[in-house]
């Protein structure tokens, strides 16, 4: 790594730690190169507080948010997690340091089969990494203790919900293009409770189409 991207990257932490206090997050925000997860051309601002472009009409999401949904997440050592909109790969590798199991579903091919390479590029061969089928999720490796959404949503999907344990939790982006809360949804009961964590901004949530019979 060159002087210039050690020092954009211990600015990046310095960013994280104005709003994020679990140090769990804060240390694996520190491992886990950035760099490796965007396109060459964008290497030298990997550490930029910002989302970059990863192909496809794609981005990563931008460090702090991704530090937030973390937090907010809490993902536990022993914890099954599934992200939805795995992109390239990244936050896949943060939450493989923080839980136990981690799938990752992403609904572009080429996306999916980037974000295998980036993570083996990492030393990471153990995270499960599957292109988008016709059901949101990924049902067949279901029940999660955590399911991390990286993409927006007008509402949170009820098919997700129903992919968690009796006790799990759901973290993901809700509203608009334009307004978006970052929301944890928790079972309580027979019922689910929410709460808004804050202003956020992840690109769209869209369901991969079935295929249409010829």
């Amino acid at each position: 790594m060159s002087d210039g991207m050690a020092r954009a990257r211990q600015a990046m932490l310095e960013l994280v730690l104005q709003y994020v206090k679990d140090p769990r997050v804060i240390e694996v925000m520190a491992a886990v190169p950035r760099e490796a997860f965007v396109l060459p051309e964008w290497r030298d601002r990997a550490y930029e507080d910002s989302p970059l472009p990863i192909g496809h009409g794609q981005t990563i999401s931008q460090p702090l948010m991704v530090a937030m949904m973390l937090e907010a997440a809490a993902p536990g050592g022993a914890e099954r997690v599934l992200e939805v909109g795995a992109g390239s790969g990244y936050t896949l590798a943060l939450l493989r340091r923080l839980a136990g199991r981690v799938y990752g579903v992403e609904r572009i091919p080429e996306l999916a089969a980037r974000a295998v390479e980036n993570l083996r590029a990492c030393g990471i061969s153990d995270v499960t990494v599957e292109t988008a089928g016709p059901a949101l999720g990924m049902p067949r490796h279901a029940p999660y203790d955590l399911i991390v959404v990286s993409a927006a949503a007008p509402n949170v999907p009820q098919p997700l919900l129903d992919q968690l344990v009796p006790a799990g939790r759901l973290v993901m982006p809700v509203g608009s293009r334009m307004h978006q809360e970052l929301v944890r949804v928790r079972r309580s009961g027979a019922g689910w409770q929410s709460r808004f964590l804050g202003p956020c901004r992840f690109v769209p949530l869209i369901e991969r189409e079935p295929r249409r019979s010829e």
